[in-house]
């Protein structure tokens, strides 16, 4: 099993995968992102060319969209080429593991911030915007929370936690994931939320509660629910986009100081079902209920892809592309972020690895720092924008 102080993401993949021979076809943005064609999963007629390689997050700026990615410490400390990098392309950082219970919180009566208050001040050295991530899922959760967390003592410990971290940083952060991933509709419950240890203990108002404990310590800070498995036009997805519908709606009907949705996009290269009229049509209602749009986790897997770098590389540089085309159409959207920015640290390696061993490319630099197709994808996206 994983390590799961190191390793913070999702175990289960929640789609199906298929063989490249069962798949045909890849949705694709036309001149102007307005619409979409049909075309081979690689048509190596394609191309991702650029007159100038100005940093992602200066054509995102240029916008009025912020660009960023995820990072850890050890990685920034190591890698010096890693963090001149980060500090030239990223004008928003958010901490892989640092802010996750599992590392704050080594004992219950016990803070660690070191790790993350290193991040905090890298970032603020650099001219970087902060993101906070996160202060209630149900994974990343210390050892010793199933044995010392219940439903007499949940709220305080939730509470507190709350309390602890944004008041830490209060000031510092452009925007947190106060709640993480808080559906899923394999539950099958009417309201569509996950049967997580907080829902046990305290029941659906939880969500509210730590909206508004986060406001009560940080008034400043864009608070924001994020949740995945939204992107695509498949019955799953559908479904989690009406139930997360419903709960934004339930939570700005009760006034709860939520300011935003975060959308994860982990995205997969050998996806066909992709559908920028229905993600649009989503975007467009969640701006309705007055909330940002951020893109919080970006990347594209490409472990049913060909082995050929030039091949996988052009379709899951098509991936990103068709895909920012049709989210960055709605205005709402305000910040779009990788879940990493190399090739050579991503947690896909881990939990979406290749069969044929080979390394897994879901990132707009490869292992050596150098840009991708997948870069080029990013920037003509950003280029073809409209501004905010």
């Amino acid at each position: 099993m994983p390590n799961r102080r190191l390793v913070t993401r999702r175990q289960a993949l929640w789609l199906s995968l298929g063989t490249l021979t069962s798949i045909g076809a890849i949705a694709t943005a036309k001149a102007g992102y307005e619409s979409h064609q049909i075309q081979s999963l690689d048509n190596s007629k394609r191309n991702f060319k650029l007159t100038t390689y100005t940093p992602l997050k200066k054509r995102a700026s240029a916008k009025g969209i912020i660009y960023g990615a995820a990072t850890r410490r050890d990685l920034l400390e190591s890698n010096p080429k890693l963090a001149s990098s980060f500090v030239q392309q990223c004008g928003i950082l958010v901490p892989e593991w640092e802010l996750k219970w599992n590392f704050l919180r080594p004992t219950p009566n016990r803070f660690d911030f070191t790790a993350g208050d290193w991040l905090a001040k890298f970032a603020r050295t650099h001219g970087i915007l902060f993101r906070g991530h996160t202060l209630v899922w149900h994974e990343a959760l210390p050892e010793w929370f199933e044995e010392v967390v219940n439903r007499q003592n949940a709220e305080n410990f939730l509470v507190e936690h709350i309390t602890t971290v944004t008041k830490h940083y209060a000031g510092q952060i452009h925007s947190w994931d106060v709640v993480n991933e808080a559906t899923k509709i394999d539950h099958k419950r009417s309201d569509g939320l996950r049967n997580s240890p907080w829902l046990e203990f305290l029941g659906p108002n939880y969500i509210e509660l730590a909206f508004r404990i986060a406001a009560e310590q940080d008034p400043k800070a864009m608070l924001v629910y994020n949740d995945t498995g939204l992107e695509y036009d498949i019955p799953k997805h559908e479904a989690k986009r009406g139930a997360i519908l419903k709960l934004l709606e339930r939570l700005k009907s009760r006034g709860t100081p939520i300011h935003g949705f975060g959308i994860q996009s982990h995205l997969y290269g050998h996806e066909t079902r992709f559908n920028p009229k229905k993600l649009r049509k989503f975007l467009a209602d969640v701006a309705s209920l007055d909330l940002k749009i951020l893109v919080t986790e970006l990347d594209v897997r490409d472990q049913n892809l060909p082995k050929d770098l030039k091949t996988r590389d052009r379709i899951v540089a098509a991936a990103y592309e068709d895909y920012l085309s049709a989210v960055l159409d709605e205005k709402a959207v305000i910040a779009v972020l990788n879940w990493g920015l190399s090739d050579s640290h991503t947690w896909l390696a881990q939990y979406a690895p290749r069969k044929d061993d080979a390394p897994v490319r879901p990132l707009p630099f490869d292992s050596n720092l150098k840009p991708k197709l997948a870069w080029n994808a990013i920037a003509r996206a950003f280029d073809q924008a409209s501004k905010r």
